[in-house]
């Protein structure tokens, strides 16, 4: 087994999911008005969607890649008109109302599906594991499906640590958010999620060339 693929992938992994996004932003909103559970199968699926994007980049599967860059516009359309209204729901949304943490299989298997679906279907996400490998001189693993398989196992190992410790001190802090803070980290959470959807969506107007705007 190549133990130095594995610690790579770890360090990789908690890297990449250490920055907040806007699918960050959701998995801290879910934890905090859901549920520590909730919040933390979020995380789960975006960790997922990160091993499988670094293990399509270690392995250089071109007819994945190609699809999905192939259908970015699509794709980049989805997931910015979906940022939009979960950032507008979540802002919309009053703690006081919120229904019971979100304990049941169904309610953690969709926190769960939404991130990883969010996640992989972003063309970015495994561009930016090629990059990475780049700088990082992880060796081309084409047609090494173990090494690839271990190198993924540490990304999502890494990832997934990283969530871990999060929801850790989320948990442990939860008590402390009263339903007035609640309230004031829906709206601004909600209002970054909306603006980073609309960012995605901007990015594919035409508008983007004229103003000579880059995403």
């Amino acid at each position: 087994m190549p133990v130095h693929l594995l610690i790579e992938g770890i360090v990789i992994g908690f890297v990449v999911a250490v920055p907040v996004g806007p699918l960050g932003l959701l998995c801290i909103n879910r934890a905090l008005s859901l549920g520590p559970a909730s919040g933390f199968f979020s995380g789960l699926g975006v960790a997922t969607a990160d091993a499988l994007a670094a293990g399509i980049a270690a392995l250089g599967i071109s007819l994945i890649s190609t699809f999905l860059l192939g259908h970015q516009m699509v794709l980049r359309l989805v997931g910015g008109l979906i940022l939009c209204y979960l950032g507008f729901k979540i802002y919309r949304t009053n703690p006081s109302e919120e229904s019971s943490p979100a304990s049941n299989i169904n309610g953690l298997l969709s926190a769960y599906a939404t991130t990883f679906l969010l996640t992989f279907s972003n063309p970015v996400t495994i561009l930016s594991f090629m990059a990475i490998y780049a700088g990082w001189g992880v060796e081309s693993l084409s047609g090494h499906y173990l090494a690839a398989a271990v190198l993924t196992l540490g990304v999502f190992i890494g990832s997934t640590l990283w969530w871990v410790v999060m929801f850790l001190g989320l948990t442990a802090y939860r008590d402390r958010f009263n339903t007035q803070l609640l309230g004031c980290i829906h709206r601004i959470s909600g209002a970054v999620i909306a603006v980073f959807g609309f960012i995605v969506l901007l990015s594919l107007s035409p508008l983007k060339s004229t103003l000579g705007i880059q995403f």
